[in-house]
């Protein structure tokens, strides 16, 4: 039974994402923790070499590829549905920490710290703050893809995640949305 964790990882790719809105290409969770990925280590190497940060990007880029991985069993909530009232988001907190430990009850014991410690990891980690930024820019990298490709419906959403970043301090959050973010949905064409 402690053997399926890899391959359980490997179903996101089936889990949807804005699945309350119309999306011109489906976005799957594997998808995105991808594209968080990247983002989170690109946030920190910005931060290390432009504004003397100490940050491990590789750290980063791990905890993204693993920051969704409960929703191999809760699927995808909607942030609108996840956030709308304190008591929905304690609740699903609490259903998300059971589905982390039981994704974890599926590795060998001897594995089980290693990844316990990126499939829930300490919050107060400054890499686990770069990673959070880079999944709500990821999010902004969707909205300005669905809007290239003329889907207004992503319009409030990219509001709302602005809005997000309006209170971030972190140069390096600002220097990404600044001189990467607009780039994303322009055609190869646009870009060579």
């Amino acid at each position: 039974m402690n053997d399926k964790f890899f391959s359980l990882i490997a179903r996101l790719r089936h889990i949807d994402r804005w699945s309350l809105m119309r999306n011109m290409r489906k976005e799957n969770v594997a998808e995105h923790s991808y594209i968080t990925a990247v983002v989170a280590h690109a946030l920190c190497a910005i931060e290390n070499e432009l504004y003397g940060g100490k940050l491990n990007p590789d750290r980063a880029a791990v905890l993204a590829l693993y920051h969704d991985s409960a929703e191999v069993f809760t699927g995808d909530l909607p942030t609108p549905v996840k956030y709308r009232s304190d008591e929905l988001k304690t609740a699903y907190k609490a259903i998300e920490e059971k589905a982390e430990k039981k994704l974890i009850e599926f590795l060998p014991p001897e594995l089980s710290d290693t990844f316990s410690k990126v499939v829930s990891p300490n919050k107060t980690e400054p890499e686990y703050k770069f990673m959070k930024y880079a999944d709500k820019l990821a999010a902004l990298i969707k909205c300005n893809e669905e809007l290239s490709a003329g889907n207004a419906e992503f319009a409030a959403a990219k509001k709302s995640v602005e809005k997000a970043f309006e209170s971030v301090q972190e140069k390096s959050v600002k220097y990404f949305i600044e001189n990467f973010a607009d780039s994303f949905g322009v055609s190869l064409d646009e870009s060579l």
